[in-house]
């Protein structure tokens, strides 16, 4: 199982690399957190129709984790979205986490949850799809999107796609 982080939605849709996700991942989950803040609230986001038409072609669903001692505990250290995302991932072991905020990454490496996020996203399309250049991916999600990328991680990024 994927499950998706409203951050990654957001963010790949503002560069028009949502359909990465189905391309790399097939089928993917969201939570009802994730889902009130990307389709409900944020009607005049960019990606509020992909994430709608992939919905009603099946390819994406909502998921309410079980959890529900796991959920509280995770929202005294994060949002309902993160918890959310981190609490299903517990409940389905082997699922992948697409998280990009550092507390919820450093908590679900401790949980045992496997993570990656929109950066990921992107570093596996061109590492296994052979896709575009990756710094003109990045640089759209700094300035387009206004994904905070540190400098640090920039290069790194770029020198693990030899780019």
């Amino acid at each position: 199982m994927v499950i998706v982080d409203s951050s990654a939605l957001i963010h790949l849709s503002a560069i028009a690399r949502f359909t990465l996700l189905k391309e790399l991942y097939g089928q993917l989950t969201v939570t009802p957190a994730v889902w009130r803040e990307v389709a409900e609230q944020g009607k005049d986001r960019t990606g509020v129709p992909d994430l709608e038409a992939a919905r009603l072609q099946g390819w994406l669903e909502v998921r309410m984790p079980a959890n529900q001692p796991l959920l509280q505990s995770l929202r005294h250290e994060l949002d309902e979205r993160e918890g959310e995302v981190i609490a299903l991932a517990v409940e389905h072991p082997g699922s992948l986490a697409l998280l990009d905020e550092s507390n919820a990454r450093r908590i679900a490496t401790s949980l045992g949850v496997e993570k990656t996020g929109a950066i990921g996203v992107l570093m596996r399309a061109k590492l296994e799809a052979g896709s575009s250049p990756l710094r003109p991916e990045l640089d759209k999600l700094r300035a387009e999107a206004g994904f905070w990328i540190e400098d640090d991680l920039y290069r790194a990024v770029l020198e693990a796609a030899r780019e």
